[in-house]
């Protein structure tokens, strides 16, 4: 999230299963100045916010990542902000990105997951992660919408923030 005099703000939630209701721990960050919004660079402005909360969990503790948005974009698998993360975290921890949006021209390494009675899906893809097991995970996590528990808290305790 941003504020309007140039600051973003991140937070991250640890959890121990992906079936968890309510987070193990939280994890907060401002970051200033940030990048000004690039178009087709959405990367630049949100990954500092991204690594600035991940430089306060133990990484050796941390079995995946997921980011709101894609991993990889179209059908040239061009980086998201996923892919990015990833590299920026030296490939030591898979990252998996939940769209709430499709992309135009999304290529088979996106998988669309249905939740609870919603007949739109979230859009996973993945890297350091099967695709298919990053969709079972998030079709497993808790809650009966179409958003999981844990990423519909985290969506709002950022949005709060601001």
């Amino acid at each position: 999230a941003y504020t309007d005099d140039a600051q973003g703000y991140a937070v991250a939630l640890a959890f121990t299963s992906w079936t968890d209701a309510g987070p193990a721990a939280t994890y907060a960050a401002t970051i200033s100045p940030i990048a000004a919004y690039e178009p087709g660079a959405f990367y630049k402005r949100e990954l500092p916010c991204l690594l600035a909360v991940l430089a306060q969990v133990d990484l050796g503790e941390v079995s995946c990542v997921v980011v709101d948005g894609y991993v990889t974009l179209g059908a040239e698998e061009r980086p998201g902000l996923g892919q990015h993360l990833y590299e920026a975290l030296g490939g030591r921890v898979p990252v998996v990105g939940v769209a709430k949006t499709r992309f135009a021209g999304v290529a088979p390494q996106v998988v669309p997951v249905l939740r609870g009675q919603s007949q739109n899906p979230l859009y996973v893809t993945s890297v350091g992660l099967p695709v298919s097991e990053a969709a079972g995970v998030v079709a497993s996590m808790h809650g009966d919408y179409r958003f999981p528990t844990l990423l519909k808290l985290l969506d709002d305790l950022t949005k709060r923030a601001v």
